[in-house]
């Protein structure tokens, strides 16, 4: 890479500092080799961090729970919630479904795939 050629070509006599901020660069150069291979990859991770909020907030709540099962159905609710959220389909709707239809744990796979929020009839049902 022409770019960082400039790097490798630093040879600092004294300075811990510059020293560590080199060899950081070089450990960066492979993931700034691919972020150059696509153009439309993002240097900012402000999409993940957004995304992932809610449950952050939630977490100081977590705190709180009595049991370690009630902290799983938290954690549970939240994942269906985001999940909903990412497939554009409307969470409360969604929950609402999901506790209408009653699932089980002895339903099938294939069953089950029919709740998903990316299903063509949970979509129809959970609209916006």
């Amino acid at each position: 890479m022409l770019f960082l050629s400039w790097v490798d070509g630093l040879t600092p006599k004294t300075g811990d500092s510059i020293i560590k901020a080199i060899n950081y660069t070089n450990g960066c150069r492979p993931y700034l080799k691919n972020y150059l291979k696509n153009g439309a990859c993002s240097l900012s991770n402000n999409l993940s961090e957004n995304a992932i909020r809610p449950i952050v907030m939630g977490r100081k709540n977590w705190l709180f729970s009595d049991t370690q099962d009630g902290a799983d159905a938290s954690m549970v609710i939240y994942s269906l919630i985001e999940t909903a959220k990412e497939n554009g389909i409307n969470p409360e709707k969604y929950l609402e479904y999901l506790l209408e239809n009653r699932l089980s744990a002895e339903m099938s796979d294939e069953e089950l795939e029919r709740f998903a929020p990316w299903d063509e009839s949970t979509r129809e049902q959970c609209a916006v």
